[in-house]
């Protein structure tokens, strides 16, 4: 166990974060033992209804839809997600509201208290702290995102009366597998013995539907359980016995969104016995609904983009995003990402539509210079077709800096996409004096 000092009475929301950050030998530590164990010392126990929600992409997007409708129908909710863009705090909400600093705090000592001699990482320690949180709130639901993958994530200590898997692919294949069937394994864990099972991935893995019916789940596959429709000025919802018609298009901008709305109200539907939501809550929740960094349009000229896809599944939704999007002479990437991550796959998705890739460097064990992405960058685009001028290529210290070349050099008819992770998200909308 590390030998960093806990923070003193009356230490800040930062002093704790940076001793979570100490008290673990590695960042991530896979398996649900130690992160139990607290929790039964701790007497966990959280009312209302309980949704998880895992998948490669789509997890935070279905989340902040299924709050808002909830939050619409007038229901107590509480909302787990992570990362965070720019302040931890985001992770937390209760009743649509960031958790303050000071509830988190008590939080932290309460979980310090009861841990003892057990090492726990720092995402382990704070989903403890903030179940703990949602446990004293009163809440009537708590939708709760995976951090990873799903098996041994310490959010799956919660029984999920209704669990959602968005999508399954590649990411995180260090920790999760290197095939679709092996992460799909890993993310239907968050599925439970004779409860819904919401699956919004058009094409399934084997082993997440062989797992559904070895536990006995109530699956619930888009296209034969549940499926949505629409044409240019709304959609439609039909579920195994509900039908939602006359639907607005949810506030979240881009092509999978319907797909991710349709999870979140199939999920509804699953448990409407313990949660009725009229039509009503339905329409405003989708218009209310909001997620920073997913597919985020900033008012103004050159049009700025903010995404933080990081992996090939959600650069092919980005690129499609792009295309659905009106003419641009030009489009600039401001691009950073951590080494870890598919740089090769999501060249292959999305590199012919960008006419500079303004690289950054990322802080961090997992980051590294701009010079290098930049190099990597080069040798990894797709071959621009004959007689095409070839992609500039250009590196910059940081997101910021980054983006700052990109805005001098954009004309006012002119995109810039800013992803690749979520640090260059928040960076660059740090950089512009936003909160997220």
């Amino acid at each position: 166990m590390s030998s960093a000092l806990k923070p003193a009475t009356g230490a800040s929301l930062s002093d704790w974060l940076q001793y979570l950050e100490s008290i673990h030998a590695t960042a991530i530590d896979m398996g649900l033992e130690r992160v139990r164990e607290v929790a039964a010392r701790m007497n966990l126990e959280l009312p209302g209804v309980k949704f998880v929600v895992g998948g490669t992409n789509g997890k935070g997007s279905t989340c902040s839809m299924l709050e808002s409708i909830l939050l619409a129908a007038g229901y107590k909710v509480g909302l787990y997600t992570s990362p965070h863009l720019i302040d931890f705090n985001e992770r937390a909400r209760v009743n649509g509201q960031i958790a303050s600093d000071e509830a988190l705090i008590e939080q932290f000592i309460a979980v310090e208290a009861a841990r003892g001699e057990t090492s726990l990482t720092y995402f382990e320690f704070t989903t403890l702290a903030i179940l703990r949180l949602f446990s004293q709130s009163r809440l009537d639901a708590v939708v709760l995102e995976v951090g990873l993958g799903g098996r041994l994530d310490a959010v799956n200590i919660i029984d999920a009366d209704c669990a959602i898997v968005t999508s399954v692919d590649l990411d995180h294949i260090e920790y999760l597998g290197d095939t679709r069937e092996k992460i799909g394994f890993e993310k239907a864990h968050i599925y439970r013995a004779g409860r819904p099972a919401i699956c919004a991935d058009p094409v399934p893995p084997q082993s997440l539907l062989d797992y559904v019916e070895q536990i006995g789940a109530d699956l619930w596959l888009f296209s034969r359980d549940y499926n949505y429709s629409g044409d240019r000025q709304q959609w439609a919802y039909g579920g195994r016995e509900q039908r939602r018609s006359a639907l607005a298009y949810p506030a979240l901008r881009g092509a999978n969104q319907l797909l991710n709305a349709s999870a979140a109200l199939a999920a509804l539907e699953s448990v409407r016995d313990r949660l009725p939501v009229p039509q009503q809550a339905v329409r405003q929740g989708l218009l209310q609904a909001s997620l920073p960094g997913r597919f985020q349009i900033l008012p103004g000229q050159p049009t700025v983009i903010l995404d933080v896809a990081h992996n090939p599944h959600a650069a092919a939704v980005l690129a499609q995003n792009l295309d659905n999007m009106g003419f641009h002479p030009y489009t600039y990437a401001v691009f950073g990402m951590l080494n870890d991550k598919d740089l090769a796959g999501v060249l292959a998705k999305i590199g012919t539509r960008i006419d500079h890739w303004f690289c950054a460097g990322l802080p961090g064990p997992r980051g590294g210079s701009g010079e290098h992405l930049a190099e990597r960058v080069a040798a990894g685009l797709p071959a621009a077709p004959a007689g095409a001028e070839a992609p500039g290529v250009s590196a910059y210290a940081d997101p910021a800096q980054a983006f700052a070349a990109a805005r001098e050099r954009a004309g006012e008819n002119d995109r810039i996409v800013v992803f690749g992770s979520f640090l260059t998200v928040a960076s660059v909308l740090q950089s512009l004096g936003r909160k997220a």
